[in-house]
């Protein structure tokens, strides 16, 4: 195992009515002027903006308001953060969402504390060094930005998706009330469980002897949140079925299932990065699409780790063929997918990929050739290629 450092510094308020809280949650950091950023009118029809403001008005906190993010959240948005929250002082954010909210927050919080454009965290050119406080009242389980370090904004200029990772961006609190997420479309509920999953997987799958305890509370998540997507189809109002996956959400991406790992390997999300950007696809789903194709292209450099997936995970018999038993647990995940009606390729995620595109994603994905991307096979532009081509 490797050294690690496990840092979660947020606050988790977990249960019914606890958005109610936040008068009291946000009075707790001495601010001035709030920020609420959210992204549709869903939560001003569902009466929970009205909740939150509500609540801010009795602790005597005056608020401001934007909002407008769009699943992978635009950069042209950010700025406009930045500017208002500069102009009204603003010294605290709030968002009101899932995680294309939390990570517009972020990116926003980055720009105010720090000189010159925040778009260079995202290029890697520079690191932050401070975030505005940042509060979370959860409303999609999904993507773990609630307690995680990380940030993904996508930039219109050249439709690029980066991401930035950093833990002064972490949420001093999040409310999460599974309740919030009941009237989520099938399709997105179903995207988030993806999400959740692959943050696992992307930590499970690397090059270093992993803690027995880790594999174990990775294989564990994994099982559960498919056990609940399952549940959920069938009955979204399952209120236990909803916190269990709620939950999952961020001890996926808090950092404890890669606690003596080496990091993961994270090409998956590289992968579809680039089509989240060009194409604007839903993430979880666009992750669905690629990982059995990147699964297949690199199983043979860790056969045993997949073999042991396979057994623990997917519950596939364990056969006297290593190979053999990684390529069926790749299968069954994919068998998964669907029965979540989720892609499996690019093209049932509605993307017809010509020659063309298909370079200018590897391109991309590899910053023309600058960077490889993964761990368990470092993967070149041409290994990027190939696994877009199988993908497509």
């Amino acid at each position: 195992m490797e050294n690690f450092l496990y840092y979660t510094p947020t606050k988790v308020v977990f249960g019914k009515g606890t958005e109610k809280q936040i008068g009291t949650l946000v009075k707790e950091y001495s601010c001035k002027k709030v920020l609420v950023h959210y992204g549709s009118g869903s939560v001003k029809k569902s009466g929970l903006l009205d909740r939150i403001y509500a609540s801010l008005d009795e602790a005597g906190i005056s608020y401001i308001s934007l909002g407008g993010v769009v699943p992978n959240p635009r950069l042209s948005l950010v700025y406009e953060g930045i500017a208002l929250c500069k102009r009204e002082e603003v010294d605290f954010i709030l968002a009101v969402g899932g995680g294309s909210v939390i990570d517009s927050a972020k990116a926003i919080g980055y720009g105010v504390t720090n000189e010159g454009d925040v778009w260079d965290f995202y290029e890697k050119k520079r690191e932050p060094k401070n975030c505005l406080p940042i509060g979370v009242v959860l409303t999609i389980a999904a993507a773990g930005s609630e307690m995680s370090n990380s940030s993904v904004i996508t930039n219109e200029d050249g439709w690029k998706k980066r991401g930035c990772n950093n833990d002064c961006c972490r949420a001093k609190f999040a409310v999460m009330n599974p309740e919030l997420t009941m009237t989520l479309p099938a399709y997105q509920t179903a995207c988030g469980c993806v999400d959740i999953m692959m943050h696992t997987m992307e930590r499970y799958f690397n090059q270093v002897e992993n803690m027995e305890l880790t594999d174990g509370f990775s294989e564990h998540l994994i099982r559960t949140v498919m056990k609940n997507a399952k549940i959920l189809k069938e009955d979204p109002e399952n209120y236990n079925a909803r916190a269990e996956v709620m939950w999952a959400g961020s001890l996926a991406h808090n950092g404890l299932m890669g606690c003596g790992t080496d990091g993961g390997d994270w090409a998956s999300h590289q992968l579809e990065h680039e089509l989240g950007g060009m194409f604007d696809v839903a993430h979880g789903a666009g992750l669905a699409a690629v990982w059995g194709s990147w699964a297949r292209y690199v199983m043979d450099a860790r056969p045993e780790r997949f073999a042991q997936f396979a057994q623990n995970v997917m519950q596939v018999e364990q056969g006297e063929d290593v190979a053999k038993t990684a390529q069926k647990g790749i299968e069954a995940m994919e068998d998964f997918y669907r029965s979540i009606d989720m892609p499996v390729s690019i093209q049932e995620l509605g993307v017809t990929l010509t020659e063309e595109q298909i370079k200018e994603l590897a391109d991309k994905c590899s910053f023309y050739e600058k960077r490889t991307i993964g761990c368990v096979k470092k993967l070149d532009r041409e290994d990027i290629y190939k696994i877009y081509q199988a993908a497509r």
